[in-house]
């Protein structure tokens, strides 16, 4: 004779939440990094993630706080050739909008205690005066990794910064430049940089900063290929490709798929990508051209700063351009100052006002400005380090704002602010690792 038996209702409650703890768990794993929201328009967000194995993923959004339909991204299989990473692009958003979204992984959804949101820029312009707001940036991730690190002390610091950082409601982080640090067991092949890259982005410390705000990145030469690399790096394809899979900038390289020149704009505000890196002429060679950007991207940046009607110009780029003391890696060492002193020349003669420079690249931060009577100011503004190694340094910057120097992880957000396009004003603020504030300076265009 067959009895029914009952199970008792605890045993019932204890399954379901066994099995939803199972869900969590396995969802959760499933992401390898992110989501990292990338490069925002109007009309398109591009928002980055990693899972662990292949699978198909897609997001789905809405309004926030609405009860409507989700409206989806394209669905992407990712693969073992791309690290498993995947760019989902939401192109059914409208101007400042905010969405909610979940992210589903081989039909599953990704179970997180992070509400994930992005919001769109808002359409102003013949509406309203420019929006304040506010970014993020800073330079040089050395996270460490005992098996492939030089021997002795670690090179990597205190990677808790990155809390600090997600405390700021900040619209985006723009990287500065070695974002990530290539060993000597990585530049050679796909394999080492695909590791390098994800053992970085994988950082837990990291995933919350990558999830609040919008993303922007340039390369400098730890995260191009060895130290001190130029044009000549035989590998420079393969790199670029891979800075493809781990950045949704807006685009990559001005033309024929070289280097990552790009630029966006954020409100009143034109934001230009350089590379310092790709057409680079070696530093020690003596004949032939002298030249950190090559002459297409140099003449591009120059078109480009004279068609800016915005406020602020600011020009990110791994090295630092104003920095007169003429040692390591600065445009005014190499036998570059020629081409440095064409850019300065340039912004001057032509009359453009509002331009930063911002760049990391150095191990320290600090201000530096050209003002000369009759001229438009131009500032230079480097920051550095988030993680990696920092350290004072002897060298006779000429033109260095009295204050700013800073030898200690840190970073910076810097403000956009004024009632008008005609008073707009930024306000850069320095914190260390902490969030603690170490300096403010008021910049006018």
């Amino acid at each position: 004779m067959i009895r029914n038996f009952k199970i008792p209702l605890c045993h019932k409650l204890l399954w379901v939440l066994i099995m939803s703890f199972s869900v969590f768990f396995e969802t959760q794993a499933q992401l390898a990094a992110g989501p990292m929201i990338g490069a925002v328009d109007f009309k398109e967000v591009k928002i980055w993630l990693q899972t662990q194995s292949e699978k198909y993923v897609y997001i789905k959004y809405r309004p926030k706080g609405s009860t409507d339909r989700y409206l989806e991204t394209q669905t992407v299989l990712t693969n073992k050739e791309k690290a498993f990473t995947a760019i989902l692009v939401a192109d059914k958003v409208e101007p400042g909008t905010e969405y909610e979204y979940e992210i589903s992984v081989s039909g599953e959804p990704v179970i997180s205690d992070i509400s994930y949101i992005f919001k769109t820029q808002k359409h102003w312009q013949y509406r309203t005066n420019p929006p304040e707001f506010s970014f993020l940036t800073g330079s040089c991730v050395y996270v460490n990794d005992s098996i492939t690190d030089r021997p002795g002390k670690p090179y990597g610091g205190d990677v808790k910064i990155f809390n600090s950082m997600a405390k700021h409601n900040a619209d985006f982080m723009l990287w500065l430049g070695d974002n990530t640090y290539y060993r000597e067991v990585d530049w050679n092949t796909r394999t080492g940089m695909l590791y390098r890259n994800s053992h970085t982005r994988r950082l837990p410390e990291m995933q919350a900063l990558l999830s609040k705000m919008a993303h922007y990145a340039i390369w400098d030469d730890h995260d191009f290929g060895p130290n001190n690399s130029d044009r000549s790096f035989w590998n420079k394809k393969l790199s670029r490709e891979v800075f493809t899979y781990f950045w949704a900038n807006p685009s990559y390289g001005l033309s024929d798929n070289e280097g990552i020149t790009s630029m966006f704009t954020w409100n009143d505000v034109d934001v230009f990508l350089l590379d310092n890196r790709y057409f680079r002429s070696p530093n020690e060679r003596k004949s032939g051209d002298r030249t950190v950007l090559g002459k297409t991207q140099l003449e591009w940046l120059k078109d480009a700063l004279a068609s800016s009607s915005a406020s602020f110009k600011i020009v990110a780029m791994g090295g630092q351009l104003l920095n007169d003391a003429g040692q390591f890696e600065m445009y005014s060492n190499y036998g570059f100052d020629g081409e440095r002193k064409e850019i300065i020349e340039y912004i001057q003669n032509e009359g453009i006002n509002g331009v930063v420079f911002l760049n990391g690249d150095r191990h320290h931060t600090e201000l530096s400005a050209i003002k000369e009577e009759g001229k438009p100011a131009i500032y230079d503004l480097t920051v550095s380090p988030l993680t990696s190694g920092s350290h004072a340094s002897d060298e006779v910057n000429s033109l260095r704002v009295d204050g700013t120097f800073v030898a200690e992880q840190n970073y910076a957000e810097i403000f956009i602010k004024g009632e008008n396009r005609k008073k707009r004003y930024m306000e850069v603020l320095v914190y260390d690792k902490n969030g603690k504030l170490i300096w403010k300076q008021r910049l006018q265009p």
